[in-house]
């Protein structure tokens, strides 16, 4: 009995050392306005088969038409110019073996999206288009430790007179704005990575496995959860909700039906292929 006993004790300080470390800020830094149910196109109002290809101009001008947030995905040039694109390469939507990190903006800006006229836009161009017309949300692609990209992106930021937040899977990131930028908005982006490359590597699969249960919440304290919808199973997100009164934003959503799903756990929710009923 004794033994058990004090298994029972071990097992509650690691509970407790848990629910301290998925512990995200604090509710009342987000006002009773932001926590509304939002939708956000996912790389604006885009169809690749269009003439409205994923994070350009044109996608971002159709969904401020039709009155949805915008999420966007920013990196960073060589020449440190803070960029519209989501992959690292620019071989789906360029046709080009490259990479965006490895490009100046200049040589970026002779590249077209998917066949399209449209082409990469930078950081300044979108921010002149929105203009505070529609809430954005910023997710950080960083493959590195290195948080240069929120260092430029916020020299355009810090005078944009909108409603922004910002998002990122990696926790630098977060780390970056809570240091330097504590009032703006930051978000953890998480999924459960058993599909990811590197699981066999066990440095990363560590990391994975601190991401995909928030873990790493203890520094970078978000304001809220962005979980990918199609992991139902994720004690972490659930409790971060239950005990903590965390927003959840979904990613992807992809149907109205799965929206209507969703609706129960999550508050925000970003969303492409169909038009959400406000």
């Amino acid at each position: 009995m004794e033994i058990l006993g004090l298994l029972l004790a071990a097992a509650a300080v690691l509970f407790g050392l848990y629910l301290l470390a998925i512990r995200p800020a604090r509710t009342g830094r987000v006002s009773k306005e932001r926590r509304r149910s939002c939708c956000f196109a996912h790389r604006g109002l885009h169809d690749n088969r269009s003439d409205a290809p994923e994070n350009s101009l044109r996608a971002f001008e159709r969904a401020i038409e039709a009155g949805y947030g915008i999420e966007m995905d920013v990196r960073l040039t060589r020449d440190g110019v803070p960029v519209i694109f989501h992959d690292a390469s620019l071989k789906r939507m360029c046709g080009y073996e490259g990479h965006v990190e490895d490009m100046t903006h200049a040589e970026l800006k002779e590249f077209r999206l998917l066949g399209t006229d449209q082409r990469i836009p930078d950081l300044q161009e979108v921010l002149k288009l929105t203009d505070g017309k529609v809430p954005l949300l910023i997710e950080y692609k960083m493959d590195s430790n290195d948080a240069s990209v929120c260092i430029c992106a916020e020299r355009l930021l810090k005078n944009y007179r909108g409603f922004y937040c910002m998002e990122s899977f990696h926790p630098f990131a977060l780390l970056w704005y809570r240091h330097n930028r504590p009032e703006i908005l930051r978000g953890i982006l998480s999924t459960d990575y058993s599909r990811s490359k590197g699981t066999g590597n066990p440095g990363i699969a560590l990391l994975h496995f601190i991401s995909r249960h928030l873990l790493f919440n203890f520094f970078t304290k978000p304001d809220f959860i962005a979980y990918d919808c199609m992991v139902k199973k994720a004690l972490s997100r659930k409790l971060c909700r239950k005990v903590y009164g965390s927003i959840l934003a979904a990613w992807t959503v992809k149907s109205p039906e799965q929206l209507k799903q969703l609706e129960i756990e999550y508050d925000w929710f970003i969303f492409e292929g169909f038009m959400p009923t406000k």
